[in-house]
Order: structure tokens, then sequence, then C-alpha cells
């Protein structure tokens, strides 16, 4: 009886691409994981797949891909590119404006204003939750970079901004009749402030 190929040992054919010959070697070696022999087997036969496939190139009778070939080139060529399209995408002063806070701390300042928010359903005091909102937000920005005068600045923005989103919220809801005439801060106006003050602080610095 004939000695199998190395073909046979991995189970595939001789026209299998390379990354079928790899997935059948890495297959095996998982399932004959501690079998040092076999193993040693299926390496060997790999290696010699992978010299058949050389001489074979060399002869002219199959091209490899320079990505099989050369990996390491086409991954720093990649990485580059990839820096430069984020870069491209991303203008420095924006890059510079925006935070990537962690999960803990977006959890940890939406929940401080998620509560602010709740108590102004039930206690409805718009100074007493706005200065709240301020101070937190001033701190949570300072504890990023140390800086207190663009904490307070970006936390007046919010504010500003909130404020502006909540008038025009609220007249919106008058002329739809579903709120009579009157200027904020109702409970919906009071939560969206206190949101655009979160984004604020949780999302700048």
């Amino acid at each position: 009886m004939s000695e199998p190929t190395p073909y046979e040992k991995l189970g595939v054919n001789d026209e299998a691409s390379f990354e079928e010959v790899r997935d059948a070697r890495d297959r095996l070696l998982r399932e004959y994981e501690g079998d040092e022999s076999r193993q040693e087997a299926i390496e060997l036969a790999y290696d010699a797949i992978l010299m058949d496939r050389l001489r074979a190139r060399k002869e002219g009778k199959i091209a490899v891909p320079d990505r099989i070939r050369y990996p390491e080139r086409v991954a720093t060529a990649v990485q580059p590119t990839l820096q430069n399209n984020t870069q491209r995408r991303t203008p420095s002063w924006l890059s510079k404006l925006l935070d990537q806070p962690s999960q803990k701390d977006i959890y940890i300042s939406l929940g401080i204003f998620a509560g602010l928010g709740a108590i102004s359903f039930f206690v409805p005091a718009s100074t007493t939750w706005l200065s709240f909102g301020l101070v937190v937000s001033i701190y949570w920005l300072t504890r990023k970079e140390n800086k207190f005068g663009r904490a307070l600045l970006i936390s007046l923005s919010g504010i500003t901004i909130g404020v502006a989103l909540a008038a025009l919220t609220n007249q919106l809801l008058v002329l739809s009749r579903v709120v009579g005439d009157g200027f904020f801060p109702s409970s919906i106006q009071m939560v969206i402030i206190l949101l655009v003050m979160w984004l604020h602080a949780c999302f700048l610095r």
C-alpha cells in the first residue's frame, strides 16, 4: 500500500487553496491536541505542501499572492492607510474636543444627570436642579484635564444650548396645543436641558 501524500494526510486535494490547507492543518492540530507524534506528522505534511507550492510557483505553474508571500508588507501598508483615513475623517480640532469616556464614566455621569431629571418631575425647582447640573458638569469636565476655565465654558455652553432646545420644544408644544402658553421649565424642558448638559460633560473635554 503506497504512502499517503501530504495532501491526503491533511484531508485536502492538490488543488486546495492556501487558506483551505491552513484551515485543515489547524483543525487537525486541534483534533489531535496532546498527541505529539500526530501533530508532528501534520506539521510535516503542511510544510511539504508549502514546499510543493513554492516549487510549482518557481516553475511558473501557480502564482502566489503577495499577501501570502509577504504578509508583513501587507500589514505594514494597511496600518498607515487606516491611520490616514481616520485622520482625514476626523479634523484635528474636533478630535481634540471630543472625548472617548469609559463605559463606567458614561454610566456614572448618566446616572447622576438622569437622577436630577427624575427628581425634577417630582420636585419642580428649576434653578436648584440647573445649579446642581452645572456643578456636576464642571466637576466632570475638570477631572479630565484639570482645566477649570475650559470646564466652566463647556458647561455654560451646554446650559445655553439646552435652554435653546427647551424653548424650541416648548414653542412646538404650544403650537400643537399640547401645553398652554408659557416658557420652561416644565419637567420635559428640564430633562432636555440636563440631557444636553450630560452630553457636553461626558463626551467633550
